[in-house]
């Protein structure tokens, strides 16, 4: 174990792996985002779910889509489960914190200030990637296998969690449609 550890650290961080690897790993950031968004909602009367905000975030997906010539349909879908997914870990944690007091966030993020606009800027990055990618994404044997390497890879790159790690599977899960 001890020379599995020195050598992960001499080789430093790992590039994503395959086609799919920077798109994944723009879902694994925005995964991971979602605990700032549960520390910040935890505590308050302020709903893990907000559909007028979810829609807030759609509309936009879908006009950035149209403008760089992606089918807003399939930008739709692909962020829709990109909330579903920031939801389930919120989910999770705020069962994780409720059960478990001590492990509860000290620091409550300012929603509107500090995550929103790495939301945005992830949400810029992800549309970019999903042009990028367009032809590898289309609905085939091939593009299912493009993305099962890099979301297993990412989980282990990235140490994901089982929480974290089932919320990026849920995010992936219309990346080929």
């Amino acid at each position: 174990m001890a020379v599995a550890l020195t050598l992960a650290a001499t080789l430093g961080p790992i590039a994503p792996v395959g086609r799919l690897g920077d798109l994944t790993d723009l879902a694994v950031r925005r995964v991971q985002i979602a605990d700032l968004v549960a520390a910040a909602k935890f505590g308050t009367t302020q709903p893990i779910d907000d559909p007028a905000r979810e829609q807030v975030v759609l509309d936009g997906v879908r006009a950035k889509a149209v403008a760089l010539d992606l089918d807003p349909e399939n930008a739709t879908r692909f962020f829709r489960a990109q909330i579903e997914a920031n939801k389930s870990v919120q989910r999770g944690l705020h069962e994780r914190w409720t059960a478990h007091p001590g492990e509860a966030p000290s620091k409550r993020p300012d929603l509107a200030t500090e995550v929103r606009p790495v939301l945005d800027r992830l949400t810029t990055d992800l549309l970019a990637e999903l042009k990028d990618t367009e032809q590898v994404r289309r609905p085939s044997i091939r593009c299912e296998v493009h993305a099962e390497i890099a979301e297993r890879s990412a989980v282990v790159r990235h140490r994901l969690d089982r929480l974290h790690a089932d919320a990026l599977a849920e995010a992936m899960t219309t990346v080929c449609q």
